[in-house]
């Protein structure tokens, strides 16, 4: 199945485009071509398709959905209320919306499995170590990473430090698992001296990029595993997550939770023996839950009409313009946490919405966000 791209005509050159012409040339085209090059949209054309009700700057807790996004939700959604259609089409944006995403990552469509959450996910992959196995995990993971390994208690799971990650697999792990931009802090992993320590031991590599992908280029072929949760940087609804997954890991994975749609062929795997499931990371697809795809295939066609380059690009210049203003160093992260007391209830006053974590405001920065959302933020913090 091969979905088409965004297209952009040359009517779209100027930034003051209206908002019915923009969709107009935002349009999703689904047929039998092969993929082909798109026009590159820029990001002052696309921010017409948000419409936030003040500055947002929390995209590390959700992101907020593009317009093509939120319309095919919204018209999914009545036909459901009126029954009005069947189901399958549904299902063909989960398809979409994989090889959207193996794209944005760099891996085929055939290492891409589907489901609803992170957690899920890596409790299937983590089915792949032996028992026994020592795997190192940061202290401060998020815990859908970290407990679904904890829960095995056949696996042998040790915390460290951060800083000191790359050291803990260098002594020896049989796998390693880590966020490739943490949430609490924003600080991003050290990705080149992990791959290398890891392969210097072969390692096994699970890597958690849902605070990455989206606005951080990140080549998913050098992991075994990367799992990543769409509702943040992906701009879509809660409840679709995708794992990209290395033949080795695949070959031990256990699906445990199979269902029809983990079979070669879906719609022939309804009913009854015998086990008929995919030969390749769709034997670790779960059942999808449709409106949540419906909004995050679109979602994810407009990030690569854009391309993550820009984006990282945009973001990371909104970010160290805020650490500028708040007296940081210039960083590599699109979250900046900071030290600035009073400001959360401040920024609370203002109407504008950021996060706290372990005590310090975190803010986030993406592509619907603008220089003058930084400085409004910045005139309230800096009070």
């Amino acid at each position: 199945m091969c979905h088409s791209r965004l297209t952009q005509s040359s009517s779209t050159k100027s930034a003051a485009l209206s908002v019915p012409v923009l969709l107009a040339n935002l349009l999703i085209r689904r047929t039998a071509c092969q993929h082909d090059a798109m026009v590159p949209m820029r990001i002052s054309e696309a921010q017409s398709l948000w419409e936030p009700a003040g500055v947002y700057c929390n995209t590390a807790s959700y992101g907020l959905p593009p317009r093509p996004a939120w319309e095919a939700l919204q018209s999914a959604l009545a036909d459901w209320h009126g029954g009005r259609t069947s189901w399958e089409h549904w299902g063909e944006s989960t398809e979409g919306a994989r090889e959207v995403f193996a794209r944005l990552v760099g891996v085929e469509v055939h290492r891409v499995a589907v489901g609803s959450t992170v957690s899920e996910l890596v409790g299937s992959v983590v089915t792949a170590l032996p028992d026994g196995a020592r795997v190192v995990v940061p202290e401060i993971e998020f815990t859908s990473t970290l407990f679904p390994l904890l829960v095995q208690g056949r696996l042998d799971v040790r915390t460290v430090p951060l800083a000191q990650l790359v050291d803990a697999i260098a002594d020896g792990v049989e796998a390693v698992a880590f966020s490739a931009v943490q949430m609490s802090t924003g600080e991003v992993a050290d990705l080149d001296s992990i791959l290398a320590a890891a392969d210097s031991v072969r390692a096994i590599t699970l890597c958690d990029a849902t605070q990455a992908v989206g606005w951080m280029p990140l080549d998913a072929q050098r992991f075994d595993a990367v799992v990543c949760g769409a509702y943040k940087w992906l701009m879509s609804p809660r409840g679709s997550a995708f794992l990209a997954v290395s033949d080795r890991l695949l070959e031990h994975a256990v699906p445990h939770s199979a269902g029809w749609y983990a079979g070669e062929d879906v719609h022939a795997s309804y009913f009854g023996p015998p086990l008929r499931l995919a030969s390749d990371a769709r034997r670790l697809d779960l059942s999808p839950a449709w409106f949540s795809w419906v909004g995050t295939f679109p979602a994810l066609e407009v990030i690569e009409q854009i391309s993550v380059a820009a984006i990282h690009e945009h973001n990371l210049a909104l970010a160290n313009r805020f650490r500028a203003g708040v007296g940081l160093d210039p960083g590599d992260s699109a979250i900046v946490c900071a030290d600035i007391p009073g400001a959360t209830e401040r920024l609370k006053r203002a109407g504008i919405i950021a996060a706290v974590r372990g005590g310090l405001l975190r803010t986030s920065w993406h592509l619907y966000n603008s220089e003058s959302d930084v400085d409004e933020v910045l005139n309230v913090v800096t009070q």
